[in-house]
């Protein structure tokens, strides 16, 4: 079992997608993104599987909740510096997940 101490390891805040491109090295359709995490964390990049649910131009401003303290990990040609978290839809494509109202960009999950 993860104790509360387990999950106050994770440091899962919002931020605000402010820049989307193609990535059309990845072995699945995805996108990279840039995300701003507020002041404390800034700007910092992602890698994730969102074409199949989401057009680009839905996905600037949108705020998501990303894991910001997991070590940069090697996407193919791109580096993604935090995991963008979402849930799978019934055909296994990422939903991401959102506050359902505008949040201080860095808040943290609690």
């Amino acid at each position: 079992m993860a104790t509360y101490e387990d999950f106050e390891k994770l440091e899962i805040v919002v931020g605000k997608i402010i820049d989307v491109k193609e990535f059309p090295e990845a072995r699945k359709p995805s996108y990279k993104l840039q995300i701003d995490l507020g002041e404390k964390i800034g700007i910092k990049k992602s890698c994730a599987q969102l074409p199949r649910n989401y057009p680009i131009e839905s996905l600037l401003n949108k705020q998501v909740l990303c894991v910001a303290n997991f070590p940069p990990r090697q996407i193919g040609p791109a580096v993604s510096e935090v995991l963008t978290l979402g849930l799978p839809d019934k055909e296994n494509n990422c939903i991401l997940i959102i506050p359902d109202k505008e949040v201080p960009l860095g808040g943290r999950l609690y």
